[in-house]
């Protein structure tokens, strides 16, 4: 065999291990399934549901970011926050639940899997759109319409 036609194939080997790496990896991370938003309580304390604080202020109201109604939004915004509060089962059950990395920075950083993503439903779309819910562990509530370029906080009592 030539050393040309050794390289050839040392090449397309390793592409070939590249592709099966990326695949398999893609398939073991989807496939982990989702616990849905958390919420921590004290023992006898009924837990608050992500977007509501117990102090009266609207969680993730201190990031910053515009404070919405979620009547405001998108009625589909709505139907995607039922489904959050019960727990699913939600359309995209691969994407839905699934953590946030926030690698465009425009929520506060957090580390680990803080936040889990939910797709809002964009009508006459032929896929899951731009529109997210995204909650925060301290039971924040983000909305973005444009697919992570902007957010707004979230106040579900509205």
């Amino acid at each position: 065999m030539t050393p040309g036609r050794r390289l050839t194939v040392a090449l397309v080997g390793l592409v070939v291990l590249v592709v099966f790496g990326w695949v398999f990896k893609d398939l073991t991370s989807s496939s982990t399934p989702s616990s849905g938003p958390t919420t921590s309580s004290s023992a006898g304390a009924k837990p608050s549901a992500p977007g509501k604080a117990t102090s009266g202020a609207v969680a993730g109201s201190d990031s910053g970011l515009e404070v919405k109604a979620l009547s405001s939004l998108p009625s589909q915004a709505a139907d995607t926050w039922k489904l959050i509060e019960k727990n699913g089962p939600f359309p995209y059950p691969r994407n839905d639940g699934v953590e946030f990395q926030n690698r465009e920075k425009r929520l506060p950083a957090k580390s680990g899997a803080y936040y889990k993503e939910y797709t809002v439903p964009t009508p006459g779309s032929p896929d899951r759109g731009a529109r997210r819910l995204i909650t925060g562990d301290k039971q924040e509530l983000y909305y973005t319409g444009d697919h992570y370029d902007t957010f707004v906080v979230v106040d579900v009592r509205k």
